[in-house]
């Protein structure tokens, strides 16, 4: 059966429908970011509620909405594959009105970022080109099992803490807060390798080639770990290097708390891998905190 079948028309797409269609659920990783970039800084955020408010709404509902919504719609094929009862291929949401909600968010995205200042619009407008380029041929980096999940990385954790840091400084983050948003942005990519493990059927039958596609679950999970891993074990020291003892001893007890977990996952992988984001990744989003909280206060000269 085709997609053009499975995917039934309707005039109007039920509300419920566009809400599932831009996943909030994923909101909270470019906005937990955006956090972690105002609160190291070293500003308050209280100096500057508008623009926190905003850079949270522009982070998660816009942004971040808009490219579930690309993605979705270029991935219409492929999910009715994987995961029919998804609004497009379910025909809970005709196809044109997914397009159409994120050309409409995307134009919404880059005015709110006007709003944040120079910054603020580069980061949206670097976003907006990003989102499109990891879900939309020709370029297409979803097909990609290293360059997509690192693109996606970069925008959910990286790019938002860089704008809430430049935001609020009004001008170019200190070397500390850029390292750390490298770092977790980085480390990030193993969360993203471990998301592609549900797809892996219509993966296969539409050409992408993600991680676990190419290398198999277990290698792809192996890979997966020691990408997290490593770059907090980095942080850690980072922290005591600019004597933050306490602040690197609270990360490295929670990487030793996600490799506990990492032995159950690396058991089975494609069973255990929705089960590791459920558990594993508030673990790594609390580092982040943890890390952003020491560095506003780090001496980094002039």
């Amino acid at each position: 059966m085709s997609v053009s079948n499975v995917i039934h028309p309707r005039r109007m797409p039920a509300p419920a429908a566009l809400l599932e269609l831009i996943k909030p659920i994923t909101w909270f990783p470019p906005v937990w970011a955006y956090l972690c970039g105002v609160v190291s800084i070293g500003v308050s955020p209280l100096s500057a509620w508008p623009l926190v408010l905003l850079g949270m709404v522009l982070a998660g509902p816009v942004v971040c909405g808009m490219s579930q919504a690309a993605n979705d719609w270029c991935d219409r094929h492929v999910d009715a594959i994987n995961e029919p009862d998804r609004p497009i291929p379910s025909g809970r949401v005709p196809a044109p009105w997914a397009l159409g909600l994120a050309l409409v968010m995307s134009g919404a995205a880059l005015l709110l970022g006007w709003m944040l200042g120079p910054w603020g619009f580069g980061a949206t407008a670097l976003a907006v080109v990003a989102a499109w380029a990891y879900s939309a041929p020709p370029i297409r980096l979803k097909r990609s099992g290293w360059w997509g999940p690192s693109l996606v990385a970069l925008c959910y954790e990286g790019l938002p803490w860089v704008t809430g840091a430049a935001v609020l400084a009004a001008g170019a983050p200190p070397f500390p807060v850029l390292a750390l948003a490298l770092l977790y942005a980085m480390g990030a990519q193993g969360i993203m390798l471990l998301n592609d493990f549900k797809a892996m059927a219509g993966d296969r039958a539409t050409g992408i080639k993600s991680m676990p596609v190419l290398k198999g679950p277990d290698i792809a999970a192996r890979i997966a770990c020691s990408v997290m891993i490593v770059p907090q074990l980095v942080v850690a020291v980072m922290l005591l290097v600019w004597g933050r003892p306490w602040h690197a001893l609270v990360v490295a007890a929670l990487i030793a708390t996600q490799i506990v977990a990492m032995r159950r996952l690396l058991r089975d992988p494609v069973a255990q891998a929705t089960w590791y984001s459920g558990m594993g990744v508030p673990l790594y989003v609390a580092g982040m905190m943890a890390a952003a909280l020491a560095v506003r206060s780090v001496e980094i000269g002039p």
